[in-house]
């Protein structure tokens, strides 16, 4: 006899509601869990808020969405980074400005001219240096790879890429080759940017005797005394051989970044190197990586006496978001404050706050020719829709805005009048000035000035400008999808 379908519902309706009543304590108990930890990351935000904006946006999610507000708070949200800060007091940031000093490989005057660079990098300038700028993948892991091939004393490798690919293991096989020398090496990875990266690349390197960590290797995402921060990566590229010589720049380990990768053909990029008491600062940057990584101090090996191979100063200033302020923020903000003459911004993504929009509207008001070169192909399709967003607000004001048509612009370079020049990992965004954990070179000498000219004029001549007839021929549905991709430019 068939059954009442009303009948049928009400029992469903009533077997609910007793599967609710007997599961009410296990819901309590997950609801307050929620609320706790929403209330905990309240508070954080309060306690450690940068912008009121921000902040009440996150208060209000963490209000009435605790779930999943509070976990991706964990990711998004949680900025302190006190056991880094405690590594700085340990790595004795606050003595080296005097040890430089004491050792006279300090540029005082060079010092004097920046002092809010030198200020954030807790170092002065150094003095001594030879730089060369390399030009691409090519050349670079060229240099590279031979300047590991004749390490005798250390190998420190830091990149926030690298892939089990031909030219991961030509850098593999380059370590493994140095430490069956007996060449104490260490390599250092971003979990999130090597995220590929095989098990069998890490065990053979181990297995070879090379010292390998990934950064949060001691912060597990689901390890609470480290909180899910993979949000703030170590953006760092960095490779120092015997406390002598150090790479920097903007290329990782991959094929695509020495032009093999069909999608995107020619890989536009810059490092460079320096030899001299710079690569000594580059190698204490690492140690305080590898001390967050590891949970082990490490003293790099000092050369002594340190050798002065040239008469470049330069400043290495590593920056991320355990500094007490935004100290890349800053610097970039006091260099563009400073340009009278000329302002040249060469970057893969272009995702500026409004401070920093400000300070580049100031200069334009103030005659200097700002010239923004950014790629015109797309790796990252949510970021290029924003600095399209970004960059288009410029052009309206101005600003000229330039397109690298010959193959994928990766590099991450300013130059500022004929004063001052900066080369390193910083990308033009929020992500780099606020949340990753970056290095950037800073030199001052006209040899270095002149090659960096060069350089970007020779990029220049190889991209559009962008034009008022190209604001206006932008269809309304890719100005509507930029806008709302410059939505998510505090975490792009």
């Amino acid at each position: 006899m068939p059954t009442d379908p009303g009948i049928d519902l009400v029992a469903r309706d009533v077997g609910f509601v007793e599967t609710l009543i007997a599961n009410l304590p296990i819901i309590a108990a997950l609801t307050l869990a929620l609320y706790t930890l929403a209330a905990v990351c309240a508070v954080r935000e309060v306690l450690y808020s940068r912008t009121s904006q921000g902040s009440i946006a996150w208060l209000l999610s963490l209000l009435f969405l605790p779930f999943p507000t509070g976990f991706l708070y964990l990711v998004f949200g949680w900025k302190r980074f006190e056991e880094y800060a405690e590594i700085h007091a340990y790595a004795g940031r606050e003595t080296r400005a005097a040890r430089a000093r004491d050792m006279h490989l300090a540029d005082m005057t060079t010092s004097t001219s920046w002092p809010v660079l030198t200020r954030i990098a807790q170092i002065p300038f150094l003095a001594g240096n030879t730089a060369d700028l390399l030009i691409d993948g090519p050349d670079t892991f060229a240099s590279i790879l031979e300047g590991i091939a004749a390490a005798r004393r250390e190998v420190l490798v830091q990149f926030f890429i690298i892939r089990d690919d031909e030219l991961g293991n030509q850098l593999a096989d380059c370590l493994i080759e140095r430490a069956s020398a007996g060449v104490p090496i260490r390599l250092l990875y971003d979990d999130v940017g090597s995220k590929s990266l095989s098990r069998r690349y890490i065990r053979r390197l181990v297995e070879a005797g090379v010292k390998v960590s990934a950064f949060n290797e001691r912060h597990k995402l689901l390890r609470l005394t480290g909180p899910m921060r993979l949000n703030y990566r170590n953006h760092r590229k960095i490779v120092v051989v015997d406390g002598i010589t150090a790479w920097v720049g903007g290329h990782n380990v991959g094929d695509e970044y020495v032009g093999r990768s069909p999608a995107f053909g020619h890989w536009r990029d810059t490092h460079v190197k320096v030899s001299g008491p710079a690569a000594i600062g580059c190698a204490l940057a690492f140690c305080e990586d590898w001390h967050w990584a590891t949970g082990a101090p490490m003293t790099p090996y000092l050369p002594d006496p340190v050798p002065q191979p040239g008469d470049e100063p330069v400043l290495v200033m590593p920056t991320g978001p355990a500094d007490t302020f935004e100290d890349c923020a800053i610097a970039f903000s006091e260099v563009i404050a400073r340009a009278r003459k000329r302002l040249w911004i060469v970057s893969p993504y272009f995702v500026p706050e409004e401070s920093m929009q400000t300070a580049l509207l100031a200069a334009a008001m103030r005659g200097v020719d700002i010239r923004i070169l950014l790629p015109e192909k797309a790796d990252h399709r949510l970021v290029w829709l924003a600095s399209y967003a970004h960059a288009d607000d410029m052009v309206a004001q101005g600003i000229k805005v330039y397109r690298y048509k010959a193959g994928f612009l990766h590099q991450k370079v300013i130059l500022v009048d004929d004063e001052i020049a900066g080369i390193g990992t910083v990308n033009f965004d929020a992500r780099s000035f606020r949340i990753n954990f970056e290095v950037t070179l800073w030199f001052t000498h006209q040899r270095m000035i002149e090659a960096v000219d060069a350089m970007l004029a020779r990029d220049f001549a190889e991209a559009r400008a962008t034009t008022s007839s190209d604001l206006s021929s932008r269809s309304y549905a890719f100005r509507l999808v930029a806008q709302a991709a410059r939505l998510f430019s505090p975490i792009l």
